[in-house]
């Protein structure tokens, strides 16, 4: 197929090995989607249906449905493309996965118009933002004028690469990845970009058409796949999941983000189906709180243990794309506000951020005791520095040693001896002139009365 005939619309290899891959990935699209996702700095979309029309011409591709947007004034259709039995098996070959791990060719769908498929194709071109690239001119055989240089769009940073795309991915929770068992999940795309340091993210777009339950229940399905255990080579229990993601070492589950697609619905109301998801998820995503310090009784603090939750991350389309997955548009389910993504897949209540506060009580516990330890020995120096010698058994007596007493005078042995002979002395004097006065009161022969 190599010769000029083959391509009646004079498309390129480099643009045709794009586009068979864009539709390989997100399975069904418009020209200017596929356009958006792997050829942003072509000058119009003409040259992607170009592309299209030649592909089809080869029976790669095919066009059987149509979607329509509100332009101002009237509707506005557009041709869907998808890919045919003969283009998905191709396909297969160039991203390095089996014909049956690649789904289907979505034909069912863009006869039905695709408006699900076609909110992920967004998504993922939302996610990945392809960097417009200048196009080379076509070569003609006389000097043409010299075009204007066209300004390219400016798009922010993207994440990933359309290769590292996989959509409608079975998420088994019983059988297997390509025979997944009744009640089993479909993901609608799962990225893997491991050299931008995110680990494996799964996506589910809402359109606003399932009720907030379903999708609450969508979420908890994500759990119950996450759950699911298999042996390894040694025998032991590991996630299985982990027999197809690698995993990111983060506390919990792979991450889930939802995507709110839906046009022309107010802040508020989307908000409220934000807020009421999260509210009927809760014990997916939210984890078991442990307080108490072991140095500190008076310190309310705790930490989060996420083993076995999701963390759930909430967006826009709109925002994604006006700003990129890179900034401030995730709110993580738990967390206060909206953050970037990196920080929304953190856990600063996490066991990691209890553990350095208690090693800073430890510390300071420690400091404390070392403190008094230090106030103790001062004291104890500045106390024997002030003692003196026990005129009368010459025993060191201190100024504070069980009463307080001037310099010079005895230690409290001596102190409580005296006293006590002193005491005794009395007591003794008191009886003998007792007896004295009994026997002038009675007399020689008082005991003769």
């Amino acid at each position: 197929m190599g010769g000029a005939s083959v391509w009646p619309y004079k498309s390129t290899s480099r643009n045709r090995g794009l586009v068979l891959l864009a539709l390989g990935v997100v399975k069904v699209a418009t020209a200017e989607q596929l356009r958006q996702l792997v050829l942003p700095g072509t000058a119009d979309v003409q040259t992607v249906r170009n592309v299209c029309k030649d592909l089809r011409s080869v029976g790669l591709v095919e066009s059987v449905g149509r979607t329509s947007f509100v332009s101002p004034g009237r509707p506005v259709w557009r041709d869907l493309w998808n890919l045919t039995p003969a283009g998905l098996a191709s396909v297969a070959t160039e991203l390095g996965r089996p014909v049956k791990e690649m789904g289907g060719t979505a034909r069912d769908a863009a006869k039905a118009g695709a408006p699900h498929a076609l909110a992920v194709t967004d998504t993922i071109d939302a996610f990945c933002q392809s960097p417009p690239q200048p196009t080379k001119p076509i070569a003609r055989r006389t000097t043409p004028v010299p075009a204007p240089v066209r300004e390219l769009p400016a798009r922010p940073a993207g994440l990933g690469h359309l290769r590292g795309w996989e959509t409608e991915v079975p998420l088994p929770v019983a059988g297997t990845f390509t025979t997944p068992a009744r009640g089993s999940l479909r993901a609608d795309a799962v990225l893997t970009a491991p050299e931008a340091g995110v680990p494996v993210l799964f996506v589910e777009v809402d359109n606003h058409t399932e009720p907030d339950a379903v999708v609450a229940w969508k979420i908890e399905s994500y759990r119950r796949f996450f759950q699911r255990t298999t042996k390894d080579h040694r025998g032991r229990d590991v996630p299985f999941w982990q027999s197809l993601w690698d995993d990111s070492g983060r506390d919990g589950h792979p991450p889930l983000a939802l995507v709110f697609a839906m046009d022309g619905v107010s802040p508020e109301a989307r908000m409220n189906r934000m807020k009421k998801i999260r509210d009927l998820s809760t014990a997916c995503w939210q984890g078991t709180w442990h307080s108490g310090s072991v140095y500190d009784d008076t310190v309310k603090d705790g930490y989060r243990d996420y083993t076995g939750t999701i963390p759930v991350l909430a967006t826009t389309l709109a925002q994604l794309r006006r700003r990129g997955p890179h900034g401030p548009v995730w709110w993580r389910y738990g967390h206060p506000g909206w953050e970037t993504l990196q920080n929304a897949l953190d856990n600063p209540d996490d066991v990691r951020g209890y553990r350095h506060r208690e090693e800073q009580r430890r510390t300071e516990h420690t400091a404390q005791r070392e403190r008094e330890r230090q106030e103790r020995e001062k004291a104890e120096s500045r106390r024997k520095a002030a003692a003196w010698p026990c005129p009368t058994c010459h025993r060191q007596v201190f100024p504070d040693d069980g009463e307080t007493r001037p310099p010079g005078s005895e230690c409290t042995i001596c102190t409580s001896i005296k006293r006590r002979e002193q005491q005794e002395a009395e007591a003794l004097a008191a009886e003998e002139a007792a007896a004295r006065e009994e026997a002038k009161k009675n007399g020689l022969f008082g005991f003769l009365r």
